[in-house]
């Protein structure tokens, strides 16, 4: 074969062959570093399905603030930082605003939705549907809801404890469908409650990192149903048949009942579907139906997991429970109840949301990023494509900013709420992609824990001995996480506290 070639120039194909090795090989030391994986696997073996988040975090401990996972050879890049994640995620939003493909994700559809569509026309017609109704200046409006439906569930609570975990899911489930849909969910078991529901829990677990081997090995898509690892495909079929239950049910409800008058206004979908004045493209309806499907789904669990952090945390450091309830009585009274204009004079609860926020994140790993483009970060590679996870349970949790990590203190942020905000920051997301509903979120949550603590007491529940049962922070695994199981008492602060409950009307509005 080298008959035709001359030596000069067999001499400059062999430094032209050192030169592309020596140029991939300094590519691919150019990462960052990570654990040792197995050819062709990668560290696919050493992925945790169990709390992801610490044992990422004690890798960081080895590896650094950026560190490279190779999944069968996808790259993945955890970032443990919240410098790094700014300077990245949100100082080049441009590249880093991608969603990862995710194969799971596209068969069951969860890819048509607000949070997993890729970064393109798409998704910017469906976020601008929902940043418009969400905006600051909107949200004032749905104040009356949030307040009520908070007094409803403290209520509920106090005559039956037991119904905790339903009464969060109930009553944040009300508000944000009565938001986005005009419908008032009047049982636990409406359907356009429960339907949803379901849908979020398939789509924690479906969309968790390292769940699915078919993300990491598209090709698997492809297998027969009845062969070995092909599981995934019944899994799909199922999720796909609930999911689009989920995002079509309540907006065709909404759609067909708006000259009825049974849909409720204002809301997301009732709103803009009137000022269309009947002339929505299909198209529009379309997007319309994934961006409000969108805002529930973002928005309902990730709430009720946050309001049961708070009520475990109350339970664990009643010392915190009383300053906040001084701060309550001396700001809003006894004579009323709070209303959540009253959040701008009450450091110290928002001291609490914010510690609820840092103590434990209800999406720790954040939904994964993808780059647009070969990037160079401190002098490391992150390579096009890479999957890109904050790890936001680890950044909320470095003692160097937050000292003793693990215990529950509001007093850290000293009531400063430029501290407070650089929780939040990190707890709604990066860039372009940060949750548009974050203000309307924090009202209800204000509204829950300022409600609750200013008519009660919360206790910790009495075994058949008497002994207080004092709960964990203890949480489940997936996407979104929840607090595990836990039970506890609550007991009014006055006889006139729960007049005042009483007196709240259950009417639908």
């Amino acid at each position: 074969m080298f008959d035709s070639i001359s030596h000069t120039n067999l001499l400059v194909v062999i430094a032209g062959g050192l030169l592309l090795y020596t140029l991939g090989s300094r590519r691919k030391n150019r990462l960052p570093p990570g654990p040792r994986g197995l050819p062709i696997i990668g560290n696919a073996h050493q992925m945790p399905t169990e709390l992801p988040w610490r044992v990422l975090s004690e890798w960081s401990k080895k590896y650094g603030e950026i560190m490279h996972i190779d999944i069968v050879g996808r790259p993945l890049i955890v970032i443990s930082s919240s410098k790094a994640a700014t300077d990245l995620l949100d100082k080049r939003s441009a590249i880093y605003s991608d969603r990862p493909h995710s194969v799971m994700a596209h068969l069951i559809g969860y890819d048509e939705t607000l949070a997993l569509l890729p970064y393109n026309d798409n998704w910017r017609k469906q976020r601008r549907l929902i940043a418009q109704d969400f905006a600051p200046s909107n949200t004032p409006r749905y104040y009356s809801l949030q307040e009520k439906e908070a007094r409803i569930l403290v209520r509920n609570i106090l005559k039956d404890p037991s119904s905790l975990f339903s009464e969060v899911k109930m009553r944040i489930g009300t508000i944000i469908i009565r938001v986005v849909y005009g419908y008032y969910i009047q049982s636990t078991d409406d359907p356009i409650l429960t339907i949803p529901l379901t849908a979020m829990e398939n789509f924690s677990y479906a969309t968790a990192a390292g769940n699915f081997m078919v993300d990491f090995v598209p090709a698997m898509r492809y297998l027969p149903r009845w062969a070995p690892g092909a599981g995934f495909l019944k899994i799909t079929k199922k999720f796909r048949a609930t999911f689009l239950k989920a995002a079509s049910g309540p907006y065709e409800w909404c759609k067909d009942n708006l000259e009825t008058g049974m849909t409720l206004m204002p809301n997301l979908c009732g709103t803009i579907l009137q000022e269309s004045n009947g002339e929505l493209s299909k198209d529009a309806q379309e997007k319309l139906m994934w961006a409000s499907s969108s805002v529930m789904g973002g928005g309902l669990d990730t709430s009720m997991s946050s309001a049961l952090t708070f009520f475990v945390a109350m339970i664990r450091y009643p010392e915190i429970q009383a300053k906040a309830q001084a701060e309550l009585d001396a700001v809003v009274g006894q004579d009323r109840l709070p209303a959540i204009s009253d959040l701008v004079n009450l450091p110290y609860i928002r001291a609490i949301i914010s510690e609820v926020f840092r103590s434990s994140p209800s999406i720790p790993l954040c939904i994964p990023h993808a780059v647009r483009q070969d990037d160079i970060y401190n002098d490391y590679l992150i390579p096009k494509g890479a999957l890109i996870l904050p790890n936001i349970w680890h950044m909320l949790h470095d003692p160097e900013l937050y000292p003793n990590p693990m215990e529950f203190i509001p007093e850290r942020f000293n009531g400063s709420d430029v501290e407070m905000d650089k929780v939040k920051d990190l707890m709604f997301g990066f860039g372009r992609r940060v949750c548009p509903g974050r203000y309307f979120a924090e009202g209800t949550l204000f509204a829950i824990i300022a409600t609750t603590l200013a008519t009660c007491k919360i206790l910790p529940a009495l075994d058949a001995n008497g002994k207080e049962l004092i709960p964990e922070f203890a949480y489940t695994s997936g996407t979104i996480t929840f607090p595990k199981p836990f039970t506890l008492r609550l007991k009014p602060r006055s006889a006139q506290a729960a007049a005042m409950l009483a007196e709240v009307s259950s009417a639908i509005e």
